[in-house]
């Protein structure tokens, strides 16, 4: 399996510096990065954080997971909408940490009643490598299987 590179360029101590996220392997983008902003609830959409980036990750590794999920189980995937909420929050011993990330999804698949597919998305849920990296942190998942 492929290995995937990605780097940042920093200036500066931590509040008063800022960088650049460069997604190497693809080459689709380098994103601004600064604590302060990060730390803020008032992003003014100048940069992004590594929480972002971790949802936008955990989001793409969870669809395609449910894909999966929902074709093993006899399904057809037709649309999934999936959204990440990645919070950062104080460490009890020091300094940071990601201290929950909440799933939410909404499918639209033929084929599969709604107790198969809540079983598709906890399973997806738990095999998603992302999730699975993510282990330490509480995941929780809320997904509805919707008609057209």
């Amino acid at each position: 399996m492929p290995t995937r590179q990605a780097r940042t360029a920093w200036d500066g101590g931590l509040q008063d510096g800022s960088g650049q996220v460069e997604l190497s392997s693809s080459g689709l983008g380098t994103f601004n990065v600064s604590f302060p902003k990060r730390a803020s609830d008032d992003n003014d959409g100048t940069v992004t954080t590594p929480e972002e980036l971790l949802a936008a990750s955990h989001t793409a590794c969870y669809a395609m997971s449910l894909s999966n999920e929902i074709a093993q189980s006899g399904g057809t995937p037709v649309t999934l909408d999936v959204s990440a909420d990645v919070s950062l929050g104080p460490d009890p011993n020091g300094g940071f940490k990601i201290t929950a990330i909440n799933l939410k999804v909404r499918a639209e698949a033929d084929g599969i009643d709604n107790a198969a597919f809540q079983a598709a998305a906890d399973k997806a849920k738990a095999g998603c490598p992302i999730s699975k990296a993510l282990a330490a942190v509480p995941i929780t998942l809320d997904a509805a299987l919707e008609t057209a």
